[in-house]
């Protein structure tokens, strides 16, 4: 087997803020799966649509695909999305080889490489920005996002350490290639760096989760919640805002008035609801962040859970129920909504202003919980 080599080797002082490439490995053979998966259309796109759309949108240009197998259509279809396709003639010998054949190819001039399975397709391109905006601030030789302490794909590779890795003997693949090295973790709110379509469960379970993308799963929202440095008093104030809004969402189904409820999006929102807490407007912030993050769904539940009037709804949805959960629990524990209130009140009596806006959200929060108890059919007491 030929060992690809760089025409040229690019300098260790490379400034970071030089252009970013990537790298698509797409020369499978797709064994495990009864179709040719580097060209299945998920949502419309190919896998390597969505892999180019991914860095296009995380403002990277220089885009390579590796092709192999099938090597012919995998090119026309580089070509068609505008990408630079580069053969391997040694793909049968195992990933680390296309690895090779990107980095080989790569022009002098970028500062840093992405390299991307496309078998990964579901990655957000604001988990891109985030390891772009790292490797130009840190000073790794490898920068790892990791989700919830795991790490995940695409690692982000400054081109100074392209030489070592083209002249790795492959054990261990990229992973050996890479274990030697200065390498950062980087840790994301984004589960899908850990995903891969491997077989047709995984091609259904993708186009599952693709519909769900713009939602915060509730182990991101914790992962989230640790890079903002919640801490321990705000995440025991999320987990009991989350169970006091599932136990709402159950009150409410056992009465027949919990159709279309989504459990994973109110846990998620009611987790997350005070991630920006202690800034002006948090709830604002809150969701500033959360849509900077392509989590637009669960922004619009998180933005308005300071102050909801009811006035004109029908039955209560996710927003409403993290919003009552919210004026339900004080720290970790239940407590009932005049107190909650009343404790305002008492903090800012003598400020006329301040105590109107208070008043004004205690009718709007008493006005609620009579909503949630006439569709849940009992008292709030009494949920659980």
């Amino acid at each position: 087997m030929s060992r690809p080599q760089r025409r040229d080797s690019p300098q260790t002082d490379l400034p970071r803020s030089g252009p970013l490439a990537a790298v698509i490995l797409a020369a499978g053979k797709s064994t495990r799966l009864p179709r040719f998966k580097l060209l299945l259309k998920l949502n419309g796109q190919s896998l390597l649509a969505r892999a180019a759309d991914l860095f296009r949108r995380a403002g990277v240009e220089d885009i390579l695909a590796v092709t192999g197998a099938r090597a012919d259509e995998v090119a026309a279809e580089a070509r068609a999305l505008g990408l630079r396709p580069v053969h391997n003639p040694d793909f049968e010998t195992g990933m680390f080889s296309s690895v090779r054949t990107g980095l080989a190819a790569l022009p002098p001039s970028v500062a840093g490489v992405f390299v991307l399975p496309v078998d990964i397709p579901l990655i957000r391109p604001a988990t891109l920005r985030a390891l772009a905006e790292g490797f130009r601030q840190g000073q790794a030789q490898v920068l790892l996002p990791t989700f919830r302490g795991e790490p995940g794909h695409p690692p982000l590779l400054n081109a100074s350490v392209i030489p070592h890795v083209l002249a790795w003997g492959g054990q261990g693949g990229l992973a050996g290639a890479l274990a030697g090295l200065d390498c950062e973790s980087l840790p994301v709110a984004d589960a899908q760096i850990l995903f891969d379509v491997d077989d047709d469960a995984a091609f259904a379970e993708a186009e599952a989760r693709l519909a769900r993308l713009d939602l915060l799963s509730p182990q991101e929202a914790l992962a989230l919640l640790d890079i903002h440095n919640a801490g321990e008093r705000g995440l025991a104030h999320g987990r009991g805002v989350a169970r006091m809004a599932l136990a709402l969402a159950q009150a409410l189904s056992l009465n027949s008035q919990g159709q279309g409820l989504d459990l994973e999006l109110l846990e998620g929102a009611a987790l997350a609801h005070d991630l920006a807490k202690g800034q002006p407007q948090h709830e604002q912030a809150g969701a500033q962040i959360l849509a900077d993050l392509g989590f637009t769904r669960t922004a619009e539940i998180v933005a308005v859970h300071r102050d909801i009037d009811p006035a004109g709804l029908k039955r209560p949805r996710e927003r409403e129920l993290v919003y009552l959960a919210d004026k339900l629990v004080r720290g970790p524990q239940r407590v009932g909504i005049r107190q909650r209130f009343q404790e305002k009140l008492d903090r800012f009596a003598g400020d006329e202003a301040a105590c109107a806006a208070i008043t004004r959200r205690l009718l709007h929060a008493l006005a609620m919980q009579e909503l949630v108890e006439l569709c849940a059919g009992q008292r709030l007491e009494d949920i659980s």
